[in-house]
């Protein structure tokens, strides 16, 4: 008679391998280089199975990407559906991806699938009788939110480790999303709630992201009115050592001050990519402007260095955006020497200020659009209410913070619609905890 091994088929289910007799140790145990045989192979059939999942969404024609994640999901976990939704620009509703739009959005902030999307955890329905479970997980990449995957499956499929092994298929998914989206519309339009304005198509189509993590630090940016930006925008790059970030807000309305503000954007990740100092970028920048405007135009812009191993932060501040720190319950803003916009006269020479970070750190920059906001009493947001504003909301995630303080923003003004574009990034500092190189995510 021989001996049974446990080990798992494809979809995680238990079932048994034969050993012979003379394997058995006294007492009828399997002997321990056999269990551990037994648990390496079934650690290497999980990154296996992995593998082939991201094999096939690499191969995948770019709108086919939700049908292979399907089909993995339905051989693996028996899933009987599958659904993808898409933040939308404003990050209030959730979007349904599909060539034929099939459901109605749901709301980020009232909804099942928007509390996996704000909590970046999966979240499984309860029920009120037996029967199949529905799990929303999110779909996000190196911290940037993009959406939420929704299955409906067998309750034995729905164990921890099959939810672990389920949200690192989105990740993945996530990863071919942003690829995909160089070769198809697909994505773009499922996050579109309305018609976007031709200049703030520009516009997001030149921010990196709406939110990016690093064991260093967390950092979330949001833009109002969504849909109808037009001379506001951030950009950041994070290379080994450094994170650069930058904010920008161009002079003028629509057309004229999208135009301005890629140019300068364009401008600013040129000189970065030469190697040049911050000072160097905004002059190299400062000088594309005043030669294509000779002076009618300008730009306010921010640029921040921080040195990821230090938290030494180099600053140029040439214009309107601002920051405040917040530092354990005390919210003070941070004042840099003014230098001119970028743009306004020839040749002009910068200077780069420095400060330092702390770990526990959150920094939060807004353009005038927002600390210059007036409620109807005359009193400017940034006098008061944005300090509030930032020490109320402490404890959400740096991602979600912009959404938070530009509601508040919303009720400073009362019925008064905005009247300015108004943009606000919040970066939560934790330092290098290792010694050495790079952090590892």
């Amino acid at each position: 008679m021989s001996t049974a091994v446990h080990r798992r088929d494809l979809r995680g289910t238990p079932c048994w391998i034969g050993y012979r007799p003379r394997t058995l140790e006294a007492g009828g145990r399997v002997p321990k280089a056999v269990r551990v045989s037994v648990q390496h192979d079934e650690k290497q059939d999980h990154v296996d199975r992995f593998a082939a999942v991201e094999r096939e969404l690499r191969k995948a024609a770019p709108h086919r990407l939700l049908d292979v994640v399907s089909a993995a999901l339905r051989e693996r976990f028996h899933v009987e559906s599958v659904a993808l939704r898409l933040a939308d620009y404003g990050m209030t509703t959730l979007q349904m991806v599909s060539e034929i739009p099939i459901a109605e959005p749901v709301h980020v902030h009232d909804s099942p699938q928007g509390r996996a999307f704000g909590a970046q955890e999966p979240f499984v329905e309860k029920r009120t009788r037996p029967g199949p479970v529905t799990a929303h997980l999110p779909v996000t990449v190196r911290g940037d939110r993009l959406g939420v995957l929704t299955v409906t499956l067998p309750e034995s499929g729905c164990s921890q480790s099959d939810l672990a092994d389920m949200q690192q298929i989105c990740e993945a998914l996530g990863h071919e999303i942003l690829v995909a989206e160089r070769d198809t519309d697909l994505y773009l339009l499922a996050r579109r709630a309305t018609r976007l304005t031709l200049a703030a198509e520009m516009q997001w189509q030149l921010l990196p992201g709406r939110s990016v993590a690093r064991p260093e630090f967390r950092l979330g940016a949001h833009l109002e009115p969504a849909y109808a930006i037009f001379g506001d925008n951030f950009d950041w790059s994070v290379s080994a050592h450094h994170l650069t970030l930058t904010v920008t807000n161009g002079m003028g309305k629509g057309m004229e001050a999208a135009l301005l503000t890629n140019l300068v954007v364009n401008s600013l990740r040129n000189a970065r990519r030469a190697g040049l100092d911050l000072p160097g970028q905004a002059s190299l920048a400062d000088q594309a402007v005043y030669t294509q405007h000779r002076g009618a135009l300008h730009a306010a812009v921010l640029l921040l260095r921080f040195d990821l191993a230090t938290g030494e932060v180099e600053a140029v501040d040439a214009g309107s955006p601002r920051m405040w720190r917040l530092r354990g319950r005390t919210v003070d803003p941070v004042h840099f020497e003014a230098q001119l916009p970028l743009g306004m006269f020839e040749e002009t020479e910068y200077v780069a200020q420095r400060l330092r970070v702390e770990p526990g750190d959150r920094l939060l920059i807004g353009s005038d659009g927002v600390y210059d906001s007036a409620s109807g009493a005359g009193e400017l947001y940034g006098q008061r209410a944005l300090a509030r504003s930032l020490s109320a909301h402490r404890f959400l995630p740096s991602e979600q913070v912009p959404l938070a303080v530009l509601r508040d923003l919303r009720d400073h003004r009362g019925s008064a619609p905005l009247d300015d574009d108004a943009l606000v990034v919040c970066l939560d500092w934790f330092g290098r905890h290792t010694s050495g190189g790079d952090a590892s995510e």
